[in-house]
């Protein structure tokens, strides 16, 4: 099944992109792919998607015509429910896609150049090697994220793997090669939840990584340097930063006027003034929590643009002119809107580098995985943003309404001093990725190096 059901003729190479099945995944390896159609029309790029993802793209803009959407059966359970079933999406995805994708590799009239996999994605590894094909592992975290399990080691040996967070904390990381000092509590949920659950795939995965061609982080050089260096020395494999894979390439002068409600009521606002909500499209807080956010939020008469998918009638009570409510939204061209002051995110890697594209101050509101990690780095080392809870051992404790209302107004104050240096210091971090990202940056290089190594 395809999007693109007119076949266009190639005449060069053929990549074979297969991304995770989960939007924070599909979205920067479709972003990615976009790219290097852009920069080879000659190269045919076939996307591979569930049955289910099929669907959801076909109301997307279609991708170039070198891009082909082919779709597997759905034999993992939905997009819609996985945060239900965690741990059984998991090991469908890591069970049964294997099959149908080797079927797909069968059915293609023309053979695959390279396979570029989500890095998650280990036993795509067994099907390039079975089939002489190079792999390209392609990452969607920060590269700072996967270093900690490439020395995952190290945590042993020091004995802070396993150790009992709430304990144990406060206790700082610093003997991982190339990694800023960090704490226990600041490091990914593998201490605790759903981070016992996954981290031994994490790990699988990167001993898979060792019989991959090339290794593509989402990052550029200028904020993850000694990391990557680290890693190529480690690995042992090409690997380059080919810079954050989010939609920049559409933010062309032509394509920034919108016609949609939320930009007309973004048109209307001050400067600065608007605070963007958005806690992500997976895991959500509890709902005892997500209403002292609302609420705090409201009485904060702060303006704000609010992404929230399913807002019930007691959340769009008292909003008044102040908000704006939407079931989903153009993040990178909200956030780059002039009327935007701030963004209030869960710290996934592609908000945390839209953020920081946008040169937006952030309020972090990490939950699990990566995103506490990238909180730390937002806060305390970029010092582009404040923490919505700064208490990340105990999140048991609910943060009221009255608290919620003080850290928005005092963050989006354009009187306050902590505010103005978070600004300049976000609209600095902005041009350092804008550079990386245009032609002859260090990442726009790297992504030229990668195309010509295959």
């Amino acid at each position: 099944m395809e999007l693109n059901l007119k076949e266009t003729p190639m005449t060069g190479r053929h990549l074979v992109a297969m991304p995770y099945p989960g939007r924070g995944h599909i979205n920067p390896m479709l972003n990615l792919c976009k790219l290097l159609a852009q920069t080879k029309p000659d190269l045919l790029i076939t996307f591979v998607v569930t049955e289910e993802w099929l669907g959801l793209l076909s109301s997307e803009p279609q991708p170039p015509p070198n891009i082909r959407l082919s779709a597997i059966p759905q034999v993992i359970p939905s997009e819609f429910g996985r945060a239900a079933d965690f741990l059984g999406f998991i090991k469908a995805v890591h069970t049964k896609l294997q099959d149908p994708f080797e079927q797909l590799l069968d059915r293609l009239q023309q053979p695959p150049t390279a396979i570029i996999y989500d890095s998650y994605l280990s036993w795509a590894v067994d099907v390039g090697i079975q089939r002489n094909i190079p792999l390209a592992a392609f990452f969607t975290v920060s590269a700072s994220f996967i270093t900690v399990f490439v020395h995952f080691d190290l945590l042993v040996q020091h004995h802070h793997f396993p150790l009992d967070v709430s304990e144990r904390g406060h206790e700082v990381v610093d003997y991982i090669p190339g990694l800023a000092p960090t704490t226990i509590a600041d490091m990914t949920t593998i201490f605790h939840g759903m981070g016992n659950i996954t981290y031994p795939r994490v790990l699988e995965s990167m001993l898979a990584l060792k019989k991959a061609q090339f290794a593509l982080f989402s990052s550029i050089y200028e904020f993850e340097g000694p990391v990557l260096d680290c890693l190529k020395a480690k690995l042992g494999i090409p690997v380059y930063h080919i810079g954050p894979m989010i939609p920049y390439f559409n933010l062309k002068p032509n394509t920034m006027i919108y016609k949609s409600d939320y930009f007309q009521w973004l048109d209307s606002q001050p400067k600065e003034s608007v605070l963007y909500i958005s806690q992500g499209s997976f895991l959500s807080l509890a709902s005892a929590q997500t209403n002292e956010f609302v609420e705090g939020v409201k009485e904060s008469g702060v303006r704000f643009l609010w992404v929230m998918r399913d807002a019930s009638s007691q959340f769009k009570d008292g909003i008044g002119e102040t908000g704006f409510l939407v079931p989903w939204c153009d993040q990178l061209k909200v956030l780059c809107h002039p009327s935007i002051g701030g963004f209030w995110t869960h710290c996934g890697w592609n908000s945390t580098c839209e953020g920081i594209y946008a040169g937006v101050p952030m309020l972090t509101c990490p939950i699990f995985w990566d995103q506490i990690p990238n909180s730390k780095v937002i806060v305390n080392d970029m010092k582009i943003g404040l923490r919505v809870m700064k208490n990340r051992v105990n999140q048991e404790k609910v943060m009221s309404r009255q608290q919620v209302a003080e850290l928005v107004k005092e963050f989006m104050d354009p009187e306050s001093d902590e505010r103005r240096e978070m600004v300049e210091r976000a609209k600095k971090s902005s041009i350092t990725f804008r550079r990386a990202v245009a032609k002859g940056g260090s990442a726009a290089s790297d992504l030229d190096s990668f195309i010509n190594s295959i």
